[in-house]
């Protein structure tokens, strides 16, 4: 088995979670993101209880992108302490290699905007 990783974060439960999976797949950082459906969060968050309306957001990406990957969440997420946990997970040789392949820049991949 070879090594991938999976990544959680959630997101409000609205348009910015498909535009946040897009933009992690169109830049390379991630092989696929899983949107799921809204769902409600139960969470403390300075001092009091809150309870909100969220999407799980589940990200396939290679080891070698978790540092740009982390950073880019950062940059987009519109959550002052964005979720970002980090499962280590083994997949068949066929779904690592694609997964190697979808978030490496090969010939004609598009590159981040700065």
């Amino acid at each position: 088995m070879n090594e991938c990783l999976i990544v959680l974060t959630t997101m409000p439960a609205d348009e910015r979670a498909v535009a946040l999976a897009r933009s992690l797949v169109e830049e390379r950082l991630a092989a696929c993101v899983n949107v799921h459906a809204p769902m409600i969060s139960t969470y403390r968050w300075r001092g009091a209880v809150e309870v909100e309306g969220e999407r799980q957001l589940v990200i396939k990406t290679a080891p070698g992108q978790l540092s740009a990957l982390e950073a880019r969440i950062r940059e987009l997420h519109p959550y002052e302490v964005p979720e970002i946990l980090v499962l280590s997970g083994a997949a068949g040789a066929a779904y690592a290699a694609w997964i190697d392949e979808s978030t490496s820049a090969g010939p004609g991949a598009p590159s981040r905007n700065p």
